[in-house]
């Protein structure tokens, strides 16, 4: 008797659980109002996918004041038209591996074609041989190795429309985008890679319509390169391009002479430049950092509506992790590049604000989708009750005629 009774009390529910199925799926045939239901329900859903990755402290305090304009960065890049990225690659802030996802890893309707065992791949719009990235695996090192903000600006409108006669040049917009490291762990890094003989030498440094000559930036060493050169040497030389080589390679180095050192007091100039890079920064349509890879991904597919295929990777091991300093060298490097730790505390600030707001602004429309389903889902039910009565009224006045 007893498990009759639980047979039928099981039925039961299975039976309302299916009517409640039904019932969905008329009033909600989409799968959208659905998948809003197991997300909230789910709760692996409820934890940010986002704050694990990298070292973000639970409770982000800002010190800087941005305007929402400032915060907000959605750009109407147009592949299929005139619009350019620009990606200023500064050296050893792991650009190469963000260089690498820009041609190989974003979902394209015409996808860069990257064949193996060459260095760069062809990213043509669709239906057009023409390209829509400017970077070193796309169009190659066209205004230098490792070109700055100051030769870039003024190289790559140029070289782009270089074989078009001036009135024939369309009016683009070119989007600059760009990623910052910590700068000890940079300069470490770009230390090791001397160490093992990178010299940059090709780099132009145009500013002004010229390169600098040998007196306005002496080299560091006599020989081919600088392979096997201690951190000491390396932190000793005066001339040293790695010294504070963000806020160099950011700002617009023509407000201050470019590489003439005589052409203003060092504070001042020391000042004018951090400013401009922090300016240009913040203007730039882009800007990621390598300790936040994900979030980086995060804000560029934001920004440009463009998605990655793979997610990023963290990677906390690197060369420049692997070296132990003490103390006072660790002081000497951030001494070495002061502005360059001004520049990054600035740009953090940045990223995590406009990463804090976007991620707002999307629980914001997240909340304001499930309010429209909500009141699509109360209308239809009203909607129903409303024909379940008319149909009982109309049955019951349908008997009483016939019982007259």
């Amino acid at each position: 008797m007893m498990e009759d009774r639980s047979h039928k009390v099981l039925l039961a529910l299975v039976m309302l659980f299916l009517f409640a199925v039904i019932v969905l799926q008329y009033v909600c045939p989409g799968t959208e109002c659905q998948l809003l239901r197991l997300r909230a329900l789910s709760p692996a859903a409820a934890a940010d996918p986002y704050r694990a990755e990298d070292e973000t402290p639970a409770r982000f305090v800002p010190r800087f004041n941005f305007s929402a304009g400032d915060l907000l960065r959605r750009v109407d890049f147009n592949i299929k038209g005139d619009d350019l990225i620009v990606f200023l690659h500064i050296q050893k802030t792991g650009g190469t591996t963000f260089g690498r996802h820009l041609v190989r890893n974003i979902q394209l309707e015409q996808p860069c074609e990257c064949r193996a065992g060459q260095k760069k791949c062809t990213c043509h719009r669709p239906g057009k041989r023409e390209t829509w990235l400017f970077s070193r695996f796309s169009t190659g090192w066209s205004c230098g190795l490792h070109a700055d903000w100051t030769e870039l600006t003024n190289c790559v409108p140029s070289v782009v429309d270089s074989k078009k006669e001036v009135r024939l040049r369309p009016s683009r917009n070119f989007y600059y985008i760009t990623i910052l490291r910590d700068p000890v762990s940079r300069y470490l890094s770009e230390w090791r890679h001397v160490q093992r003989g990178a010299t940059w030498k090709a780099s132009l440094h145009v500013c002004d319509g010229r390169s600098p000559t040998t007196e306005e930036l002496p080299s560091c060493y006599t020989g081919d390169d600088w392979s096997g050169c201690s951190l000491q040497e390396f932190m000793d030389c005066p001339y040293n391009l790695a010294n504070n080589r963000q806020v160099r390679m950011l700002s617009d180095l023509s407000l201050v002479g470019c590489y003439n050192l005589s052409v203003m007091p060092e504070e001042q100039r020391n000042k004018v430049l951090l400013d401009s890079a922090k300016e240009n920064l913040k203007r730039m349509a882009f800007f990621g950092l390598t300790e936040f890879q994900r979030k980086t991904q995060y804000l560029f597919e934001k920004t440009f509506n463009m998605n990655f295929i793979s997610p990023f990777t963290q990677y906390n091991s690197t060369r420049a992790s692997s070296v132990e300093i003490d103390e006072q060298t660790q002081q000497r490097i951030e001494a070495l590049n002061f502005l360059d730790v001004e520049l990054y505390d600035y740009a953090k600030d940045l990223f995590l604000q406009r990463y804090q707001y976007m991620r707002q602004k999307e629980h914001q429309e997240a909340r304001r989708k499930r309010q429209e389903q909500r009141k699509i889902l109360r209308a239809k039910q009203a909607h129903l009750r409303e024909q379940g009565e008319n149909s009982s009224s109309t049955d019951y006045l349908g008997n009483v005629e016939r019982w007259r």
